[in-house]
């Protein structure tokens, strides 16, 4: 059985012993739930909000070309992509390893991570790649619909990937936080 992002619907139930345990429905009320936790999960929020403007944004130009569409999407994709690439080094150099150590049921749980961390690394390109092809023509003067179609694609194909990933993420994370009472410190 594949584990690849793009093939995956979700944790393989030898990987969700804990997630089953605790569903996200008692995870704030949880006494091991922390401040950090909280705050390492709005992160995954604002990672999704952002993804669907610049999806939503480029979408709407697609329809209906406006005058700022250009450097909002410069902003906001640069700034979504700086972002990502910070918060997936941190987890890489630090929380990881810290969490892989509390429970060796999930390490395959922590390679499937790190593999969609590879593997989002080439999304990251493409989407950085498109963004730029269609900044160049909208510079240039030309209407820039076919970029904007292969960049509607990279990013509709970007949300989808990243959704999975960050969902698998959590219900891997945040069950052994509670489970353990481990601290993201």
């Amino acid at each position: 059985m594949t584990y690849a992002l793009d093939a995956r619907t979700g944790l393989p139930p030898h990987l969700r012993l804990l997630a089953d345990r605790y569903p996200r429905a008692v995870w704030t009320g949880h006494a091991n739930f922390n401040g950090l936790t909280a705050f390492w999960l709005e992160r995954h929020g604002m990672f999704r909000q952002v993804m669907d403007k610049i999806l939503t944004d480029t979408q709407a130009q697609l329809d209906a070309p406006k005058s700022r569409f250009a450097p909002e999407l410069s902003r906001y994709t640069g700034f979504f992509l700086n972002e990502l690439h910070g918060h997936h080094g941190i987890e890489d150099q630090h929380y990881f390893p810290k969490f892989m150590a509390l429970d060796s049921r999930l390490a395959q749980g922590f390679d499937i991570l790190d593999s969609d961390h590879h593997a989002l690394d080439g999304h990251i390109h493409a989407l950085a790649g498109a963004t730029n092809a269609v900044l160049a023509t909208l510079k240039s003067g030309a209407r820039a619909q076919e970029d904007l179609g292969r960049l509607e694609a990279a990013q509709s194909a970007f949300r989808r990937f990243l959704d999975r990933h960050l969902s698998d993420e959590e219900e891997i994370i945040v069950p052994l936080i509670l489970e353990y009472g481990a601290d993201m410190d």
